[in-house]
């Protein structure tokens, strides 16, 4: 599999350390056929995180510019990464990633990939310390992302394993997890969304592999799913974190080509 491209790309308009045309240019320079953005979109609960209102526009202003100087030289396409709490975005757009950032319990939005010691707070004072219970409903919510969002794309499908390295939280192996996870995954399989394979904790150093873990993406090859190569990139140094390894160890048909577009 050659010509790689991302599809998972964050900009200063949201939580990236790079502007638009920055990544374009980095892009170019990796020989990448495609680049594919997908600013956070406005969410009331994460605004640390997520594009402003204002900013949305402006974001959605830049890459229709890029998309049409860089004519020829790459295929830029406008995306959106949606909270499945988050209102919906306004406008067209090439297509959506779905994904869960937060669970909504006890009339609050608690945050799942901040801090392991935030996480584990959320347990403690909602799950009455039971953090498969946490888990449960975290796949309970991943689920439901295409029927919230439309979503074409799903996000870090395991984002709760973000923290895990090494079965520092829990045991991936246990029942309950294998069980919430693969109930999900059935789900979501009878969606006309494709899974990504994302390596942004890889490129944050807190993980060693991709999301989704290996018993997953069997899961999803056994029943004829393709993915979609994602780094997640928060900055251009990372824009095709560890593609050639994921290729490696899984092969390149078990990539898509190329991203849905609508």
């Amino acid at each position: 599999m050659t010509g790689f491209s991302n599809y998972h790309t964050h900009t200063r308009f949201c939580d990236g350390a790079d502007s638009p045309e920055e990544l374009v240019r980095e892009a170019l320079r990796l020989g990448c056929p495609e680049l594919g953005f997908s600013g956070h979109g406005w969410a009331p609960y994460d605004e640390d995180c997520c594009m402003s209102r204002e900013g949305t526009r402006r974001y959605r202003a830049e890459v229709r510019r890029l998309q049409a100087a860089c004519a020829g030289q790459i295929r830029i396409l406008l995306g959106v990464e949606r909270d499945i709490f988050s209102e919906p975005p306004e406008g067209d757009w090439d297509y959506v990633i779905g994904s869960v950032h937060y669970l909504y319990k006890d009339g609050e939005y608690l945050c799942l990939d901040d801090s392991p010691q935030r996480l584990l707070s959320a347990v403690r004072e909602h799950f009455g310390g039971d953090i498969y219970a946490f888990i449960e409903a975290y796949y309970e919510t991943v689920a439901q992302v295409y029927d919230r969002t439309g979503c074409d794309i799903i996000g870090h499908f395991d984002l709760i394993t973000k923290f895990n390295e090494g079965g520092a939280l829990f045991d991936e192996s246990h029942p309950r997890y294998r069980r919430a996870a693969l109930a999900a995954l059935d789900r979501l399989c009878q969606s006309p969304a494709v899974f990504e394979l994302n390596t942004g904790a890889m490129a944050r150093g807190l993980r060693s592999g991709p999301y989704p873990a290996p018993f997953l993406v069997e899961a999803l090859r056994e029943r004829g799913k393709k993915l979609l190569l994602s780094s997640d990139c928060h900055r251009k140094e990372a824009l095709l974190y560890g593609f050639e390894q994921a290729a490696a160890r899984y092969g390149g048909d078990a990539f898509l080509n190329s991203a849905p577009v609508r």
